[in-house]
């Protein structure tokens, strides 16, 4: 072969050795951020041409999926539609043709489609006989009489948030946020979507309705918050009992100040007991112990129970806060609910479920189960202890004096007949001075004949409407979480 002839066959081996690395390179190096770029639109044509699998409460599914006229603009055959869409928008999420989508319909999005790995071979199967792909279904460990009552409650208040756990097993039996949005109104990609979806903004609505209050937003606590406050007192041997008298001076200085605080009223609170500085909700009493144990005794607790860490549900909830650089006095104030402390709703529900599980705090999931197009169960959710922030006895001290609290205290307003409850309430300050309408917290388990407790629940409430000497956490919130606790207690009948 002469030299010219040699130099293009050198040529053209390279050109064909550069087309097989470059078509190898697009076929599998970047097979997985090409199917997954947004602006390919034969990824989004294929994910909306077939329903999408289910998401399941109680053995129902709240979602469905409707089929859609076709033309020239629109090539998406299939969108998503929900029942009771507002009521349960905080566990969905929603899955949308033009603003993609959240929370559960995003997290299990490959089982919804139908493109999850996990089911290669029965899509392999369906391909051969000729069968449409079909999506898998998203099983919950909602209870739907809880999570109506939940929301149901919440409506007739105004904004808030509710949380229902199961403390043996962490399973989130409620999780309701008011105002809600329905997931359905854009769920296409119609100008009346569009609409739909600009009006939930929060820049176009102050209530922020797509605001997932549950897991997204973090409150003061209030005296909820006290709670934490006498586990840490007794995990660390500050006082060993409910009942033995505290030093607690009337009026109390926080330390560094000449500021007493101060309680809600005339309240027995000099050298109270914890139960009755419980029963009757002791800033003094709670904020002095907070105080003497100091702020790295009380952080670990705090942390103990939750604080400080997001928790995924699978969905995500943000951190809740405790902070690590505050004086005596700040750590008094914090101890009981103020200053520098936040929580989620669901952080304060982990709270309750520890103390009623007798110390034993569970890892909170909404999801049950996946399951297949043909029901088979892919994946299943087990049980998953997170910490022990309290002994078993002490916990145990620390439910009679929540009890006392609804038996003869702030929290009567969630007794039921034949059950026994315990509780604490909370009413919670903010804004600049204290300016804002406060916010009414409830905390609380309820206790069967069997000894068994089958539900936690945390309620908050921002009621806007109500006067501000008619906000407590005993008026407002307790009865939503009676309601609440009665509708899994009397669905487990």
């Amino acid at each position: 072969m002469n030299k010219p002839l040699r130099r293009i066959a050198i040529f053209c081996g390279i050109l064909i050795l550069a087309l097989l690395i470059r078509s190898n390179w697009i076929q599998y190096v970047k097979a997985d951020s090409l199917r997954n770029d947004p602006d390919n639109r034969r990824v989004t044509i294929a994910r909306y041409s077939t329903p999408r699998g289910d998401i399941i409460v109680d053995g129902s599914p709240i979602t469905g999926s409707k089929e859609v006229k076709t033309n020239g603009l629109n090539d998406l055959k299939y969108k998503r539609v929900y029942k009771d869409g507002p009521m349960w928008a905080p566990v969905t999420g929603f899955a949308s043709q033009s603003f993609g989508a959240t929370q559960l319909e995003n997290i299990d999005d490959g089982i919804l489609t139908g493109n999850d790995d996990r089911l290669f071979f029965r899509n392999t199967l369906d391909m051969i006989t000729g069968k449409p792909k079909q999506g898998g279904n998203v099983v919950t460990t909602l209870n739907s009489a809880a999570q109506k009552a939940a929301y149901n409650g919440l409506k007739r208040r105004g904004k808030g948030a509710v949380v229902a756990l199961e403390p043996s097993t962490g399973k989130i039996l409620a999780l309701a946020s008011y105002p809600s949005y329905d997931p359905s109104s854009f769920a296409g990609n119609t100008n009346d979507d569009a609409k739909a979806w600009n009006k939930l903004q929060k820049k176009n609505n102050p209530d922020d309705p797509m605001l997932n209050r549950a897991l997204r937003e973090t409150y003061p606590p209030g005296s909820t918050f006290k709670v934490v406050t006498a586990a840490a007192a007794l995990e660390y041997g500050l006082y060993t009992s409910a009942d033995q008298s505290t030093d607690s001076p009337l009026p109390w200085i926080m330390p560094g100040t000449t500021t007493p605080l101060r309680n809600d009223g005339d309240l027995p609170c000099e050298n109270a007991s914890m139960r009755e500085a419980l029963r009757v909700s002791c800033n003094t009493v709670f904020g002095k112990i907070g105080s003497d144990l100091g702020n790295e005794k009380m952080l670990e607790q705090a942390k103990k129970f939750g604080f400080t860490q997001e928790h995924f549900t699978p969905v995500r909830a943000n951190a809740s806060v405790f902070s690590d650089d505050m004086n005596k006095s700040q750590t008094a104030l914090s101890s009981i609910g103020q200053f520098n402390t936040a929580a989620t709703p669901l952080q304060m529900a982990m709270v309750a479920a520890a103390i009623a599980n007798d110390g034993r705090l569970m890892k909170p999931y909404m999801v049950d189960k996946l399951q297949s197009p043909s029901l088979d169960t892919i994946e299943q959710t087990q049980p998953e202890e997170l910490s022990q922030p309290l002994s078993s006895k002490n916990a145990q001290i620390l439910q009679s004096m929540m009890e006392t609290v609804v038996k003869d205290g702030t929290g009567k307003n969630a007794q039921i007949n034949g059950v026994t409850v315990g509780g604490k309430t909370g009413t919670a300050q903010h804004g600049v001075d204290n300016s804002e309408k406060p916010y009414a917290w409830f905390i609380s388990y309820a206790k069967t004949s069997d000894g068994s407790s089958p539900v936690a629940v945390a309620v908050v409430v921002e009621d806007e409407n109500a006067n501000r000497s008619d906000i407590s956490g005993g008026g407002l919130a307790a009865p939503i979480a009676k309601d609440v606790m009665e509708a899994v207690i009397n669905s487990r009948k």
